[in-house]
């Protein structure tokens, strides 16, 4: 009996909608490169200096910004493509579109006499790419089952890191024969798996909750009786309501959000302490450039992979909240291999088990935690709210382990591991709370009310 449960709750990577998912997965990870560590050594041979190069960091801001337009591509409608593929489908077609040509701009710039033209493309390249994640977000969280998120979090999550792999190594092999810019043209043309498996799966049905309509119409007769706001004025206040307060507002409403927002922000933060100084860990431990490459890259990805796929069976198994605790513990007390790996020195057998420990645990944390974050969405406002919610938990990730090389600075490193390993506690901790509250409950993402189509 056990054994078939498990057995059904593997088979859910046999879903088209899943397989799909995999292949929009791969659309997503594929830019990421092309404006960071491929684009860098582009620069690098063109001669360009460090500072410059450094510079170009700061072409990624759109992934960290993108929730500030995300209400326009959950409400907005576009002539004609919305019409002829439904809200979900015509802006993916649109981003992705535009992320090819912008591709191909990036491709036909000169990095010695072109620098500002292929800063420009670059921005342009991470803003169609981060337009491209809000929509193909929204799409994976509503065309799913709840019980079908962790796998759909293991597959984009497979679909990605194909992706960033593509666009990293392979671009660099493509480079040694090709020039940069058939590189970039064909890296251009690769984002079209992306834009045929949207182009062959259905748009998601969408279903408006009652109480966001009585929300949002309240609110529109409000305005509508105000002198001066009838007509045009209280239409677009109205829209403006729905697009970015409601979906705030909505989100307020929900039993311990303070809460839940912090613990999206403090979740993985011993998973994110343990990664920030392994780096200069494995080489003062006497690790080679290449031994580091061969383990903790190749070795690492399939490893990662695997967890991200287990993690997406253990949720569709036991449900995300019971989930986010096991994958929690387990990344967790992966986090003391370290501390094995501190004493045992330069062994690269123990180092191999340490990757494949916490890859493995890692990429089970990943997939329970965005299936918490996409059972978190109201369809209604899809969009908005996963935007806001992901870069929240990467902003605060970010800022919070800011602290890691401070720290490593001031202690040896078995104490390091076993302090990263105390910093998965609170996140573990205010789950208990939330699950005994309720509060890491996501209220019914499919509420009763008329289905239409996008």
């Amino acid at each position: 009996m056990a054994s078939s449960s498990w057995t059904r709750a593997a088979s859910v990577y046999l879903d088209r909608r899943i397989i799909a998912i995999m292949f929009l997965g791969f659309s997503s990870g594929l830019p990421l490169a092309l404006t960071g560590a491929t684009l860098s050594v582009w620069l690098v041979e063109g001669g360009i200096a460090k500072t410059a190069i450094g510079l170009f960091a700061l072409v990624g801001l759109p992934y960290t910004l993108k929730f500030a337009w995300a209400p326009l591509i959950d409400r907005l409608r576009l002539p004609l493509l919305t019409g002829l593929l439904g809200r979900r489908r015509g802006w993916a077609v649109l981003t992705q579109l535009g992320l090819m040509l912008a591709l191909i701009g990036l491709g036909s710039t000169d990095p010695v006499t072109e620098l500002w033209w292929m800063a420009l493309f670059a921005v342009l390249v991470s803003f169609c790419s981060a337009s491209q994640d809000i929509v193909l977000d929204a799409w994976r969280v509503e065309i799913l089952d709840e019980d079908q998120y962790g796998a759909g979090a293991a597959a984009v999550v497979l679909g990605y890191r194909i992706g960033m792999l593509t666009s990293g190594a392979g671009a660099l092999y493509l480079a040694s024969a090709l020039p940069w810019s058939m590189v970039y043209l064909i890296m251009a043309g690769l984002v079209g798996v992306g834009l045929i498996t949207m182009l062959l799966n259905r748009e998601p049905d969408i279903r408006v909750s009652p109480e966001s309509e009585q929300r949002e119409r309240v609110v529109a007769e409000y305005l509508e009786r105000r002198p001066g706001l009838r007509g045009w004025r209280a239409e677009a206040l109205a829209w403006l309501f729905g697009a970015v307060v409601a979906p705030f507002a909505d989100f307020m409403t929900r039993r311990s959000w303070l809460a839940v927002l912090l613990f999206i922000a403090i979740y993985k933060l011993g998973d994110v302490y343990a990664g920030a100084m392994a780096t200069p860990f494995y080489l003062e431990l006497g690790f080679t450039k290449i031994e580091i490459a061969n383990v903790t890259k190749a070795f690492g990805l399939g490893a990662s992979i695997i967890g991200g796929l287990l993690g997406g069976v253990v949720v569709s198994r036991f449900g995300v909240t019971r989930s986010l605790l096991v994958c929690g513990l387990l990344q967790m007390v992966s986090n003391l291999m370290f501390v094995l790996l501190a004493r045992s020195g330069h062994d690269i057998g123990m180092m191999t088990v340490v990757i494949a420990v916490e890859n493995v645990t890692g990429g089970m944390g990943t997939a329970a935690f965005v299936a918490y974050l996409s059972s978190l969405c109201n369809v209604a406002y899809t969009a908005t709210q996963y935007a806001l919610l992901s870069s929240f938990s990467a902003l605060g990730r970010d800022v919070l382990a800011a602290s890691s090389g401070w720290l490593a600075d001031r202690m040896d490193w078995v104490s390091y591991y076993l302090l990263s390993t105390s910093a998965a506690l609170p996140g573990l901790l205010l789950l208990l709370w939330l699950m005994r509250g309720t509060g890491a409950q996501a209220p019914a993402r499919r509420p009763a009310g008329e289905a239409e189509r996008a």
